[in-house]
């Protein structure tokens, strides 16, 4: 066999080698082709919780946070994603007032926990999240859900992200 052919034959063996692993990465389904039967985060919007509720849900997440001596920034709002009530606890990072507030805005507006959208680009690949609007993928972003209807939400911000989690579990909890 001339050095030609030998060439020749190696570089169709080659062909044929890539277009079998590109037949069997295309083989895999794509989970986001899945298509559910019902809708998704599918909560109603609800009136907007009053400044009274929303303080209450800071006073309580604020006395979660002092349990553990965490420094955060809490902000609560309505149903339509406004602010309603902050509050910056002694020491809070600076940085940390927008992205409580961000948090918060994400989870009524999206009707969902902002741990999903972390655990969507983290665990699942799903980077797509990233450029949906007003999308922020960390943890501590919590819908207010009375009577089965978003009536606003909570977010916190300054420690680690189950800190400010755990803080705001506490002032959602509030709510029920």
């Amino acid at each position: 066999m001339s050095p030609k052919s030998i060439l020749t034959f190696a570089l169709f063996g080659l062909a044929l080698s890539c277009a079998a692993q590109s037949g069997a990465q295309q083989a895999a389904p794509n989970p986001l082709d899945a298509v559910p039967e019902k809708m998704p985060f599918d909560l109603p919007y609800g009136a907007p919780i009053s400044l009274d509720r929303a303080d209450a849900a800071i006073k309580t997440a604020a006395a979660e946070a002092k349990k553990h001596d965490w420094k955060l920034n809490i902000a609560v709002v309505d149903s339509g994603g406004n602010l309603v009530a902050f509050q910056r606890m002694d020491g809070a990072q600076l940085a940390s007032i927008q992205v409580s507030q961000h948090k918060a805005h994400a989870a009524a507006t999206y009707r969902r926990e902002t741990k999903v959208f972390e655990n969507g680009i983290q665990l699942n690949n799903n980077n797509y999240i990233l450029t949906l609007d007003g999308v922020i993928a960390s943890r501590g972003g919590i819908p207010l859900v009375e009577g089965g209807k978003i009536i606003g939400a909570i977010g916190c911000s300054g420690g680690s992200g189950s800190q400010d989690e755990v803080a705001c579990k506490a002032g959602a909890g509030s709510i029920k």
